[in-house]
C-alpha cells in the first residue's frame, strides 16, 4: 500500500511542483500542493472527493473535527461551509493532495447500476472519512496518469472517473454518499434547500418560504438540514454571508460597511458583531492579519 501510494504521490509532485490549487486537463481534477502548514481557511466546500497522498490536514464543520491523510480520504457530498487547515507539511514533504469534484449526473448514473445493501438510509453530516485502499489508490493514479497522455483523456477520463467513484461506493460504509443526495430521505430536499440559500443569500433569510420551494415542512427542514450540514439553514445563511464579505473585504478592497451592505446586512454594526463572532476579531482587523499573512506567502496557498 505504502508504495502505490508513494508512485501516487510522485505524480501529483510531478504535475503540481509548485505551491498551490493546479487544474488539470482532466475535467474535474484539481491536485494540490503545500510546502508548508496553513492557517485556518473558510470556505464552501462543493461536492468533492478528498484523497491525501502526503501530509494531513484538518476540516472543521460547526464544532466536528475530520482528520486525514494518506491513510483516509474525504468525501463532501454537499455545498458544507468548513474551515481547512493543511497540518503538516514541509519542503522536504510538502503536503499533496487529489481533489476530484464529485459530478451529480455521473453519481446519478452510476448509482442506478449498483444493488443497493439492505440496510437503513445512512445518518449524519454530508462528509466522512474512509479508508484509503489499494483498490482506490490504483483507480486515482488511472486518473492521474491520464495528465502524462493528454490524448486519451478525451476518451478514458469517464472510465477512470466511474471507476474511482465505484471504488468509493463500494468501500465500506462508502454507499453513504449515494444515500445522502440520491438514495431514500430527504437528500434531495436538503440538496434543493442549500441550493436556493447560496442564490438567494443576499435576501432576508425566510424559513417558511425556503421550506416550502423545498417541499418540506419548516420544522422537518430545520432537522434534516442540520442532520446534514450540522448547522441551522439560519445559521447556514449567515455563514455565506459572512464568508463573502470577507472574500470582498480581502480581494477587492471593500470596507467593512461596503461588503456588509453587498452581502445583505443592513445594519453594520450587527455585520460587525457576527462578523466577529465567526472569524475571532473584527472585521478589519481581521482582514489586516489575513493581509499580512498573505504576503509572506505565495498568493497561490490559499486553497483547499
Amino acid at each position: 500500500m505504502n508504495s502505490s501510494v508513494d508512485r501516487l504521490a510522485t505524480l501529483v509532485a510531478r504535475c503540481a511542483d509548485r505551491d498551490g490549487i493546479h487544474a488539470t486537463a482532466v475535467p474535474r481534477l484539481d491536485l494540490i500542493r503545500s510546502a508548508r502548514p496553513t492557517q485556518d481557511l473558510h470556505a464552501v466546500h462543493e461536492p468533492a472527493l478528498c484523497i491525501v497522498v502526503q501530509g494531513a490536514k484538518r476540516v472543521m464543520v460547526a464544532d466536528h473535527i475530520y482528520e486525514y491523510d494518506a491513510a483516509k480520504y474525504l468525501v463532501v457530498s454537499f455545498d458544507l461551509p468548513i474551515i481547512g487547515q493543511i497540518t503538516t507539511a514541509d519542503r522536504a514533504a510538502p503536503y499533496l493532495c487529489i481533489r476530484f469534484g464529485i459530478d451529480a449526473a455521473v453519481l446519478s448514473d452510476l448509482a442506478a447500476t449498483i444493488p443497493w445493501e439492505q440496510a437503513p438510509p445512512a445518518k449524519g453530516p454530508g462528509l466522512f472519512l474512509g479508508e484509503t485502499t489499494p483498490d482506490i489508490v490504483d483507480a486515482a493514479t488511472r486518473l492521474v496518469q491520464l495528465l502524462d497522455t493528454p490524448d486519451d483523456i478525451p476518451a478514458l477520463a469517464q472510465l477512470y472517473e466511474r471507476e474511482l467513484l465505484y471504488r468509493i461506493i463500494r468501500a465500506p460504509g462508502g454507499q453513504a454518499v449515494l444515500r445522502s443526495v440520491y438514495g431514500p430521505g430527504q437528500g434531495r430536499q436538503i440538496a434543493r434547500a442549500i441550493a436556493l440559500i447560496k442564490k438567494n443569500y443576499r435576501a432576508p433569510f425566510e424559513l417558511a418560504r425556503l421550506a416550502e420551494e423545498a417541499h418540506l415542512q419548516p420544522s422537518a427542514l430545520h432537522h434534516h438540514f442540520k442532520s446534514v450540514t450540522l448547522l441551522s439553514p439560519l445559521q447556514y445563511h449567515k455563514r455565506l454571508r459572512l464568508q463573502e464579505a470577507r472574500r470582498l473585504m480581502l480581494f477587492e478592497a471593500r470596507s467593512a460597511a461596503q461588503a456588509a451592505f453587498s452581502v445583505g446586512y443592513e445594519s453594520p454594526s450587527q455585520f460587525s458583531r457576527e462578523y466577529r463572532r465567526q472569524f475571532g476579531q473584527p472585521p478589519m482587523k481581521d482582514i489586516e492579519a489575513l493581509t499580512g499573512s498573505l504576503l509572506a506567502t505565495e498568493p497561490q496557498e490559499v486553497k483547499w
